[in-house]
């Protein structure tokens, strides 16, 4: 028989961890953060990191466990995720995967396999890595992607130019084996699960949705996130690094710089946040068979009982 493992996915500021922390509570689990962001350490605000009272004594894996200059990537995600999966079942818990980066999720759902590098291989992966941030930052993120068009168009297509990790992933992957990515995933998606997936999309209604991302930005300011930003640039870490363009700081950034108002810098990140939601519905739409869960005000109670309820009833009607 193969192993439980529950996921619970969805768009930023669905619910997505109070819902998990319920379900490890009442199913003796731990959970496994699958978010490309929350694995950094000092990045806690901008990244809406669970405090110690929200993860409410369940132990949490993937979250503050490197450094903002590390790399991190879908790949070591994976091996870390199974490790972790294999560990918690040992101890007789339930794992549950819980995060909104859903290409992490897939790749771990569907046992990817990802191409093994030597040291020369890798060095040319960073340098070549390099280049490609360095023609977004210098000419834009759309130039990029008009790249990746010429080089992969179903790639394009499935990629928002705006999504510059993933399109430089995906240029990656053609330079280091001559591949196409997108054929790549397709022949991965034929692969079976090593576990019995039981994978549950949290959604809400899209102007509920707006509102709970914008109330959040609100309060990550006033609780200092733009002095979090400042204190990792004050760490020596580059504003270019693959962390920081991530969402909450590529947008204060400038900000800090002078060359934008921290009015312009707050419209910008709620307007980017409002638009990677969207994305990540579209993404979860297209690129996954779970059990879709509507919410509304996930922060109460009595909704967090009958998603639960609803979790608990489908886990045995496994999709994978």
């Amino acid at each position: 028989m193969k192993p439980k493992l529950v996921v619970i996915a969805g768009p930023t500021a669905v619910g997505k961890t109070a819902v998990a922390v319920e379900l490890a509570l009442r199913q003796h689990g731990e959970i496994i953060s699958a978010d490309s962001m929350q694995v950094y350490k000092h990045m806690n605000i901008g990244t809406a990191k669970p405090t110690n009272e929200e993860m409410k004594g369940i132990k949490h894996y993937l979250i503050d466990e490197i450094e903002p200059d590390d790399d991190y990537s879908v790949a070591i995600f994976v091996h870390k995720a199974r490790q972790y999966i294999d560990d918690i079942h040992r101890r007789g818990k339930l794992p549950i995967v819980v995060g909104g980066t859903g290409f992490y999720i897939n790749a771990l759902i569907f046992n990817n396999e990802f191409m093994s590098t030597n040291s020369n291989d890798v060095d040319i992966d960073i340098k070549y890595r390099k280049e490609l941030y360095d023609i977004a930052k210098s000419h834009g993120a759309d130039s990029l992607h008009n790249i990746l068009m010429k080089i992969d168009l179903t790639s394009a297509n499935r990629i928002h130019p705006n999504n510059v990790k993933r399109v430089v992933r995906a240029l990656e992957f053609h330079k280091l084996t001559g591949k196409l990515i997108s054929e790549h995933n397709d022949q991965e998606r034929e692969r079976t699960s090593p576990y019995s997936v039981s994978l549950f999309i949290l959604n809400m209604q899209r102007d509920t949705l707006y509102k709970r991302i914008e109330l959040r930005i609100d309060k990550m300011i006033e609780e200092g996130l733009v002095a979090e930003v400042q204190g990792i640039l004050a760490k020596g870490i580059s504003y270019d690094r693959p962390s920081m363009l991530g969402l909450g700081y590529k947008e204060i950034v400038p900000y800090i710089q002078g060359q934008i108002s921290l009015e312009e810098a707050i419209a910008i990140l709620k307007r980017n946040t409002r638009r990677f939601a969207k994305r990540q519905i579209t993404w979860f739409k297209n690129q996954c068979q779970g059990i879709w869960i509507n919410v509304d005000e996930t922060c109460n109670p009595c909704i967090i009982d009958d998603t639960i309820s609803i979790i608990e009833r489908e886990q045995l009607s496994t999709k994978y």
